[in-house]
């Protein structure tokens, strides 16, 4: 088969109705004319989003931009990749931008790596005049992300993540219509019909937190629950973002950043520690000079925010965090009394 008719039967066996409903509602309420760009690793997933995009959004296509960054980590098999990529957009007859890391090194954190990949995602987005990022995450990529968010101690934000719709910095929107199936479920759709797909080697490998959760925990874990343990935690993360909205609403309706950015305490006398640690969060994002906090640092702050008493904080070297009738402010310089 072409790749036009692989996409077609591939449409067939994941219809629109199998996608992420907030996906959908969202993608049919857009301008014909938007443009939108899609993450393409030439893996399964992606390859799976690609295609449905393609098949199920006919009127799309030309808007379509298709963006794939070589990180120049794996030598040849990346190179291979990008071809087989650009094949695969050549023949669907939409736009492909590639792009490769220039300050790539061996030793490269997995983090590096990642924002790499997404800057270069944020500039051809500027440049392509696309404000959406399509993502291929699927149900597994959920587990995983729970799973590394629960070791480093994460809230209800962090454990909602991924998002069918996550804002982005700059205006961006990050779509995700596969979370509501498994990677069982894109293998055998895309095997069903023929499509062969890129594997990365490195995926594999140990090195990275995210491979090892990948290949260990989450193979044992699912035998130890004897029962859809994906599933399920994909359940928990569309509660768990019902809840943060919730909370996210509340802090909204309270209003406690005044004009001038100072964190009015009165407006949150009373109230749960979750709301007022999500307002502490929020006023410490509306101080550009404030530094980064740590954990033990912002529960310091929290507890003197939650008791109401005057209080003196460094924020780093470009000023402090004071409590002082009743509004917590953020100076320059620290106070004399």
């Amino acid at each position: 088969m072409s790749w036009r008719e692989r996409a077609a039967s591939l449409a067939a066996a994941i219809p629109r109705s199998s996608l992420h409903p907030a996906v959908l509602s969202w993608a049919d309420s857009r301008p014909p004319g938007e443009a939108w760009a899609v993450a393409f690793s030439g893996g399964a997933d992606s390859l799976c989003l690609l295609l449905l995009l393609w098949a199920h959004w006919p009127g799309r296509r030309r808007n379509l931009r298709v963006l794939h960054f070589d990180h120049r980590l794996r030598g040849a098999a990346a190179r291979a990749d990008a071809l087989f990529c650009g094949r695969v957009c050549a023949a669907l007859g939409v736009a492909f931008v590639r792009g490769e890391w220039t300050g790539a090194r061996a030793s490269a954190s997995e983090a590096e790596a990642r924002a790499a990949r997404f800057d270069f995602f944020a500039r051809t987005m500027r440049a392509r005049r696309a404000r959406a990022l399509w993502l291929g995450h699927q149900r597994d990529d959920v587990a995983e992300t729970m799973l590394m968010r629960l070791a480093r101690g994460s809230g209800a934000a962090g454990l909602a993540a991924p998002r069918p719709l996550q804002a982005g910095p700059g205006g961006r929107l990050h779509v995700r219509p596969l979370l509501v199936l498994g990677k069982e479920d894109v293998a055998s759709a895309l095997g069903g019909s023929g499509i062969p797909w890129r594997e990365d080697a490195s995926n594999a490998a140990g090195d990275f937190f995210r491979n090892r959760i990948r290949g260990t925990v989450l193979p044992a874990w699912k035998r130890a629950a004897r029962r859809d343990a994906v599933a399920g935690a994909a359940r928990s993360r569309e509660l768990l973002e019902e809840d943060d909205d919730a909370l996210e609403a509340w802090v909204d309706a309270l209003k406690p950043l005044t004009a001038r950015s100072e964190l009015a305490l009165n407006r949150l006398a009373g109230r749960p520690r979750a709301v007022v640690r999500r307002s502490l969060h929020r006023w410490l994002r509306a101080q550009p000079g404030a530094g980064e906090l740590s954990r033990q640092g912002f529960e310091a702050l929290l507890a003197a925010v939650l008791a109401g008493r005057p209080a003196c904080q460094s924020l780093g070297s470009n000023g402090f965090a004071v409590i002082r009738g009743r509004r917590l402010r953020f100076l320059s310089d620290a106070p004399l009394t």
